[in-house]
């Protein structure tokens, strides 16, 4: 079977469309030191911690029997490394894009919500106002980032027309498809769960909208029931302080 890693920003060519839409499965990266830590990664490249490998090993179980036709990858190596299960299981090469990576978060990547506070005390300020336009210094705002997330999963849909697409991925470029899907705005915090190693199952009926998602399942973490309970960054929390 093929686990080859093909590092790539352009869409491979596809077999002819299949009829029906297109199904996503969405896979938030396994947990990382910083994740236990409360720390922005951002585009930083942190790897797996041991809690990590496991889910990544339990989300390649999961996902087995899947009748996945291509996988595609954040190019980050956390997101890379939860991928490679699954992709030895499946018989599937990665292709990572870029497009896939977390919101950039600038100057702030690394640290604490408490550093960030004593550090860069306006930039905080502004950051629990949560307005779409925005950014930590040096990083992206909501807009910016929701842009490049729709456009990348959009693309990818659209090259692979009616086929199921496993994709690899993080935190906030599942909150940019949760809003999307519900008809929410970028202004605010998160709302919607979504938990390392989660497994979400989405439907763009036309490739070619991809701002029209239908969300089949969300956040499926019951591969990892025994594991210790997971950090939750909860931006409500930060907001009512």
């Amino acid at each position: 079977m093929a686990d080859a890693m093909t590092r790539s920003d352009a869409i491979p060519s596809a077999m002819p469309a299949a009829s029906g839409a297109t199904e996503l499965l969405l896979v938030r990266h396994g947990e990382t030191a910083w994740n236990r830590e409360l720390r922005f990664q951002g585009h930083a490249d942190i790897p797996l911690n041991d809690i990590g490998h496991e889910q990544a090993r339990r989300v390649g179980l999961r996902l087995a029997g899947e009748a996945v036709d291509h996988l595609f990858c954040s190019d980050l190596l956390r997101a890379q490394q939860t991928a490679a299960p699954a992709a030895h299981l499946l018989g599937l090469p990665v292709v990572t894009l870029a497009g896939l990576r977390e919101q950039h978060f600038g100057v702030v990547e690394g640290l604490r919500g408490d550093e960030i506070r004593e550090l860069h005390p306006r930039a905080w300020e502004e950051w629990l106002e949560f307005r779409e336009d925005h950014a930590m210094p040096e990083g992206e705002s909501p807009r910016r980032f929701h842009a490049r997330v729709i456009e990348t999963l959009g693309t990818i849909a659209a090259a692979h027309a009616g086929r199921t697409l496993l994709v690899v991925t993080h935190g906030g470029v599942l909150d940019m498809v949760w809003r999307t899907a519900q008809g929410l705005g970028l202004n605010g915090p998160r709302q919607s769960d979504i938990p390392n190693a989660g497994v979400s199952r989405i439907r763009l009926a036309d490739p070619m909208r991809p701002e029209r998602i239908e969300i089949v399942d969300w956040a499926d973490i019951r591969h990892l029931a025994d594991l210790p309970a997971q950090p939750v960054y909860d931006q409500r929390r930060h907001l009512a302080k």
